[in-house]
């Protein structure tokens, strides 16, 4: 598998400031590092409160600057040092507070006089509530910085620490390192002019108003597929059934609630150079009421009458004018992970499939790791067990490394209805 070390001697200065978000800068320092860049970390007084410098210490392996008027480090100037030998300053979480001190000019802390005495690269990644981020200070505050040559990542819609709904959630570490390796380190476009179709996520099999049969399908992966594949030049069209991420930049995502419908929206999505379907898509689905069903005291449970649910894959699969050069599968299990997913990849039809080991104690169902084997009419290739967009990126890099020989499709004409 190719190492998809993207950041491989890239440092990143990482401005970590006083935000409910700021626990994620833990993770985005693991996936820098993850991907060879090295990371140093200031921390303000306020961001302290919620995360550790000891934390952040550990992750990063490097000394966790403080304070501004250190004696020791001050006296060569150390602030000034700090701001330009790193190749990109990262400030997440981005305050409002921290915003404004950046729009304004003022130098009243370590980060924030570094922030003044650099000349690299800044990428900001607002976290605030969502009423902060839309007051029109704020957004003053934003065109400043953007005129100014500042890069943003984010924010995401979603639910807040505060219970409120909007624009204001920190972007996903996944997302926020994708932001910097383009960045940093321009991927090469292999994939430019290529059409990518990805699936992911669960899909939700209503049974009544309320009920619903779903499984434990975070998404996780097939977005990561789907960010990776964008990276690479590809335009990606993901079609993805009910989860909490956030569209990965530049990916154009068509939500899905049943299975029926994530097969109607990947037949709207062709022709596609590539397919990966990851989703978890339900089996069986059963014929919903139109009203909630009762519980009552002493009645029987209510008989499910399970239908099976359209074999997306197998489709997609299938010989025709439409099927995408390539089709990728994933093949969850949870015994003889090899025998069921070659068994799987024969039946279906697809090209290949990505088998992983989905027990409960592996921790890979929801988690942030992922350890796959790879089967190809080759063979089967076991991978190291990784975090997910590292998955994503090897996986990629093949897709890639298979289509360089291959025209790309035409693009999609509308039918006659």
């Amino acid at each position: 598998m190719t190492d998809p070390r993207t950041l491989a001697g890239r440092r990143v200065l990482l401005i970590v400031a006083g935000g409910i978000a700021a626990y994620k800068a833990l993770e985005l320092i693991r996936l820098v590092t993850g991907q060879g860049g090295s990371v140093q970390c200031v921390l303000t007084e306020a961001g302290a409160r919620f995360v550790t410098p000891l934390s952040l210490q550990a992750l990063s392996g490097a000394e966790v600057r403080t304070d501004l008027f250190s004696l020791s480090l001050e006296s060569e100037m150390g602030h000034i040092a700090l701001s330009r030998a790193a190749d990109l300053l990262v400030v997440c979480p981005a305050t409002a507070d921290l915003m404004a001190a950046m729009a304004t000019g003022r130098a009243h802390d370590l980060a924030t006089t570094l922030l003044l005495a650099t000349d690299t690269p800044v990428l900001i990644a607002p976290a605030m509530n969502v009423r902060m981020w839309d007051h029109p200070a704020t957004q003053a505050n934003l065109a400043t910085l953007k005129a100014r040559g500042v890069h943003v990542v984010g924010p995401d819609e979603g639910v807040m620490a505060c219970n409120e709904f909007g624009f204001g959630r920190l972007s996903e570490p996944p997302a926020i390192v994708a932001q910097i390796a383009s960045l940093l380190a321009p991927a090469p476009q292999p994939l430019a002019g290529r059409h990518a179709l990805v699936t992911a996520g669960p899909t939700h099999e209503p049974i009544d108003p309320v009920r619903y049969i779903a499984n434990r399908s975070s998404g996780q992966q097939g977005y990561a597929v789907a960010a990776a594949l964008r990276v690479l030049g590809a335009r990606v069209t993901l079609v993805s059934g009910p989860t909490t991420l956030a569209a990965p930049p530049g990916v154009e995502r068509v939500e899905v609630e049943t299975a029926w419908q994530m097969l109607a929206a990947c037949r709207d999505a062709l022709p596609a150079d590539v397919a990966v379907c990851t989703a978890a898509v339900a089996d069986w689905h059963v014929t919903p009421t139109p009203t909630k069903i009762k519980k009552t005291p002493g009645g029987t449970p209510p008989t499910l009458i399970l239908a099976d649910n359209p074999d997306i894959l197998a489709e997609l699969s299938q010989p025709s004018a439409r099927r995408p050069t390539l089709v990728v599968g994933f093949a969850a299990e949870t015994n003889d992970v090899i025998a069921h997913a070659t068994a799987k990849r024969a039946r279906k039809g697809c090209d290949w499939i990505v088998a992983n080991d989905v027990r409960a104690e592996t921790g890979i169902m929801g988690g942030q790791d992922n350890e796959v084997t790879l089967i190809t009419p080759d063979g089967a290739e076991t991978w190291p067990r990784q975090p997910k967009t590292q998955v994503a990126a090897g996986l990629a890099a093949r897709i890639a490394d298979m289509l360089a020989g291959c025209s790309p499709l035409s693009p999609r004409t509308p039918e006659p209805r």
